[in-house]
């Protein structure tokens, strides 16, 4: 196995499934000292798997106190922080936007945006400190897609977020990108993050998403979790250290 990231500190984000816990795994087997981080305890499954090599918490990282205690909980068990994986966020509900309420809108962007701006926030001292690190924020080719506004104006700030914290801070020696994921195939949520259970209504909402998403992309078909893992593992490593404030699409050729 490729040990791109031997002794390297990594933050992971919403690493109790799905996407985020595969970056976990595979951090962890090329070599990295991992933190992984989920509002659910599912995330504790990963510390017999992982082993002392990874530290698991719980927060809230809709709170910006939350956010700054992982990265002092990071860097107090290993003495540094260079990778930091903001991978929290996802689509609440998926409906035209005169359909939403105002709290559920307050809610995506929330969900979607502030994780991603409150981690940064916090792990960006110890990165100036230490004079290197570098950020991957998960985003998604939904920015340009149906049925989820709200979801995508989180996302877009994300976008904006990343080109412009890396202007501020490429002289200083940090990188920060984005992956933006398109349609991915994935295992049933085991928390899912709508517990209401869909309409026949939202049911046909949600497969106007998919309709679209296949349609939009040059390749036809929904990407595997790896494909997603294999572009933000390769912004986070050092093969990339030319490259910053870039969004890459991981969406068969949809460029979102």
């Amino acid at each position: 196995m490729n040990k791109r990231f031997q002794d390297k500190v990594a933050v992971v984000t919403g690493a109790a499934q799905g996407i985020g816990r595969r970056v976990a795994e595979r951090l962890l087997a090329e070599g990295a000292l991992v933190v992984a981080v989920d509002r659910s305890e599912l995330v504790f499954e990963l510390a017999e798997q992982l082993g002392a090599k990874a530290l698991c918490l719980t927060a809230d990282l809709e709170q910006a106190s939350d956010c700054q205690g992982v990265m002092q909980a990071a860097v107090a068990r290993f003495g540094r922080l260079d990778i930091l994986i903001n991978n929290v966020g996802g689509t609440i509900w998926a409906k035209p936007f005169e359909h939403y309420e105002q709290s559920q809108i307050e809610a995506e962007v929330r969900r979607s945006l502030f994780p991603t701006l409150w981690c940064c926030h916090a792990a960006l001292p110890h990165m100036l400190e230490q004079g290197s690190g570098a950020i991957v924020n998960v985003s998604s080719i939904a920015t340009r897609g149906v049925n989820r506004v709200p979801y995508g104006a989180a996302k877009g700030g994300v976008n904006a977020l990343t080109a412009c914290l890396a202007f501020e801070t490429a002289e200083r020696g940090i990188r920060v990108n984005a992956t933006a994921p398109g349609g991915t195939e994935a295992p049933p949520r085991r928390i899912p993050r709508n517990s209401a259970a869909p309409s026949e209504q939202e049911q046909g909402w949600y497969q106007q998403i998919v309709d679209q998403t296949l349609a939009s992309s040059p390749m036809k078909r929904y990407g595997t979790i790896d494909e997603q893992v294999g572009a933000i593992l390769f912004l986070a490593s050092d093969e990339a250290s030319y490259i910053t404030g870039v969004t890459l699409p991981v969406g068969g050729g949809d460029l979102g």
